[in-house]
């Protein structure tokens, strides 16, 4: 008796095991943050197993548009918003409404009735300086972005890499949008002179300036407000005149064979989860009622962001970009 009890037990187990619905989902979000993402979808949907497949924006970007006649993943969650929309456009997402979508704010949601994606969060630029850094070389903290072509940088600064990075995209975007080409790029050309290094990852030039490998770096204000949190070295400045950001969104991939269970996590979006998730990283959630006070500072600073324009011409001005200051 009790040998059958013990296997119907293992067949039970074995049973839910197998009835568990595995989605890929490829994504860009920070490594520390994908097991909170996981651990509170997967409480709320205990059916449902989530398999992260995790990378730069430019290489998540060109991975999923590789696999375009032959998709691997099931959703892109997490994904800027920029690069979401070179997927529409190639008809890679398929519509779907998720429940609680009218509770997200309306810079977070894409016009197109079904939405074809939908905003987690978003994040902004901002600059970290190294206190200590800028002190030894008795430097002024830069107040505006022309600041940081003065001579006095000249091998201070990190930036993130465009062409891999999309903190890096959103900046040439920004600066484009903001004051025209010819002016964004005359810019870029000064910045260039003091730049140290051009980093593949968006967090990466704030992580320098809280070693001292920098005095200078162009980042996210989330993964700064992170570091200051954890008594890093640095001051975050935001620069006058406007800052370029992006969002993290999430779409269904057509094609998918899990749909019903890809359906569930893009609901899940819109959930009190979600939102204080992204209130934590980024102070800018989806839903505006979660942004904190200080996202509150980099959401008032934000540029009205043409994410189509960016979309439709991220291939050009990456390839511009690098003819300029990285082929060279």
């Amino acid at each position: 008796m009790k040998q059958t009890l013990l296997a119907l037990c293992c067949a039970v187990v074995s049973f839910s095991a197998l009835a568990k619905t595995e989605l890929t989902v490829y994504t860009i979000i920070e490594p520390e943050l994908l097991n909170i993402y996981k651990t509170e979808f997967e409480k709320a949907n205990p059916d449902i197993e989530i398999n992260w497949i995790r990378d730069s924006t430019g290489v998540i970007t060109a991975k999923l548009l590789a696999e375009k006649e032959n998709p691997k993943a099931d959703v892109a969650f997490g994904v800027a918003a920029s690069s979401l929309l070179i997927f529409d456009k190639e008809g890679m997402l398929l519509p779907y409404k998720p429940k609680g979508y009218d509770l997200l704010s309306s810079q977070m949601k894409d016009d197109n009735t079904p939405p074809h994606w939908v905003g987690t969060n978003a994040w902004a630029t901002s600059l970290c300086i190294n206190k200590f850094v800028m002190k030894k070389h008795n430097l002024p903290y830069p107040k505006t972005w022309q600041d940081l072509t003065n001579p006095i940088y000249k091998g201070l600064i990190a930036a993130p890499n465009p062409a891999s990075s999309g903190s890096g995209f959103m900046n040439i975007s920004a600066w484009i949008q903001m004051w025209g080409k010819d002016k964004a790029w005359a810019y870029q050309d000064a910045l260039n002179e003091n730049i140290k290094m051009y980093t593949h990852s968006g967090s990466k030039p704030c992580s320098m300036a809280a070693q001292g490998e920098v005095a200078i770096g162009l980042s996210s204000s989330s993964f700064a407000h992170s570091l200051i949190k954890r008594r890093a070295p640095i001051d975050l400045v935001i620069p006058e005149g406007g800052i370029g950001w992006d969002m993290e969104a999430a779409a269904i991939i057509k094609g998918t064979k899990h749909l019903e269970a890809a359906k569930k996590l893009v609901d899940w979006v819109s959930s009190d989860d979600v939102a204080k998730i992204g209130a934590v990283f980024s102070g800018i959630p989806s839903r505006a009622e979660f942004i904190t006070p200080e996202g509150k500072i980099s959401y008032n600073a934000m540029i009205k962001n043409n994410f189509k324009w960016a979309a439709n011409n991220r291939s050009k001005l990456i390839q511009q970009w690098r003819d300029k200051y990285e082929l060279n």
